[in-house]
């Protein structure tokens, strides 16, 4: 899809459309595709990478420009930057029903992978993996929101599933133990994979107690057996619950 905006004729490919009604009035914004879920999710925070011109238009394919009386009498202001930012946060973003289908499904993935990574089965202390998830979301007929970030949803996602399943959102509880030849080079390949360390000692050998994100488990497990060659250890000794009240998932 490609438009032509009428005052100054720059050609704009790749284009989303955001559409709000507002005052018994249609209005439009040009975005970059892929972005205004960046935005919406939090990820993208430059409003330049999302936005392909500040203009508000009445029809983008026909670039039809909004009036800005009309604008202040919608919005309240004439302020397009602010304008912009309402319909990209309230308005409904225009794609085919086949591109609609893609990205639900992508964020459903997106979804699973969040829980996968910040939750375990309280019985086993072990992480689920993100494939198991996905079919707890289908057997609770998960319905995803288009306009709703992933993590958000993945909160929503955690309260419903343990009504099916045993899962609990909670860091793991870790103790390895390394050779001492391994322990320096080894603890700054874990260091990225680790939320806090409770207790380190390094004598002939490097012992260290720590919270990780269920999600990071797997990696740290072969990393230890691999770069140890199996001469390090490492032990699950319980788990920490996240507060129920902590409603971010960073």
């Amino acid at each position: 899809m490609s438009i032509f905006t009428p005052t100054n004729q720059i050609r704009l490919t790749n284009v989303a459309v955001v559409r709000m009604k507002k005052g018994g009035k249609r209005f439009e914004i040009a975005c970059y595709k892929n972005k205004v879920m960046s935005w919406r999710s939090g990820a993208e925070k430059d409003l330049d990478e999302v936005l392909q011109t500040n203009t508000v238009f009445v029809n983008v394919s026909k670039g039809q420009v909004a009036k800005k009386d009309d604008l202040s009498s919608a919005f309240g202001t004439d302020d397009l930057t602010e304008i912009c930012k309402q319909i990209l946060a309230k308005g409904e973003l225009q794609v085919s029903d086949k591109e609609r289908q893609s990205q639900l499904e992508q964020m459903f993935r997106d979804i699973a992978t969040i829980v996968a990574e910040k939750c375990v089965n309280p019985e086993t202390k072990r992480p689920y993996t993100v494939s198991l998830i996905e079919r707890a979301m289908k057997d609770i007929h998960y319905s995803v929101k288009a306009n709703k970030s992933t993590k958000q949803q993945a909160l929503e996602v955690i309260k419903q599933l343990k009504e099916s399943i045993q899962i609990q959102r909670a860091h793991m509880r870790l103790r390895f133990i390394l050779p001492a030849k391994d322990g320096k080079r080894l603890k700054e390949k874990l260091k990225p994979l680790i939320n806090t360390v409770e207790n380190e000692e390094f004598d002939d050998q490097l012992e260290m107690v720590c919270l990780i994100d269920p999600g990071c488990f797997r990696d740290i497990d072969e990393l230890i057996r691999c770069e140890t060659k199996g001469k390090g250890t490492l032990e699950v000794l319980s788990l920490k619950d996240v507060e129920e009240g902590d409603e971010k998932l960073e």
